[in-house]
């Protein structure tokens, strides 16, 4: 596989495997979220999806997520024809804006834990909503 492949292949050709090493796996698609009505910007809560761990920031059902929680929104082109509820960081979200992958994702430094270090994983600042939290009440402005 070219190692570079996000910078040579479209969204529209890549293999599902290309697609899914575009995850940098920083849990912050998977928070609850609200959109501004009169500015369009989407505003975070540290309430994540029932199925993530917020120890790790991975889904504890990754394969089943969609069967388990129905609004659970399909990460494809179709989604990314309005890019704008996946954050700033967000390599889809870049890739689809024309725009290059961060410096410290894991297709460029190798590692996966670049994406913590670099401050950009919800690992551990996040809460489930087990625990009965308004997303409302949990807003956060550290997403980028």
């Amino acid at each position: 596989m070219n190692p570079a492949f996000w910078e040579t292949i479209p969204l529209h050709e890549l293999t599902p495997e290309q697609w899914e090493l575009l995850c940098d796996g920083c849990g912050k698609c998977c928070l609850e979220k609200f959109e501004d009505e009169e500015t369009g910007r989407i505003i975070y809560s540290r309430v994540a999806c029932a199925l993530l761990d917020p120890a790790t920031a991975r889904c504890r059902h990754y394969a089943e997520r969609r069967a388990l929680m129905p609004d659970c929104m399909p990460l494809d082109l179709k989604a990314l024809a309005r890019p704008q509820w996946l954050p700033e960081s967000c390599a889809y979200r870049r890739l689809a804006e024309r725009r290059s992958l961060p410096p410290w994702h894991p297709l460029i430094t190798g590692d996966p834990e670049s994406v913590a270090r670099a401050g950009e994983s919800v690992r551990g600042r996040v809460i489930g909503p087990e625990k009965g939290a308004e997303p409302i009440y949990n807003l956060i402005d550290w997403i980028r």
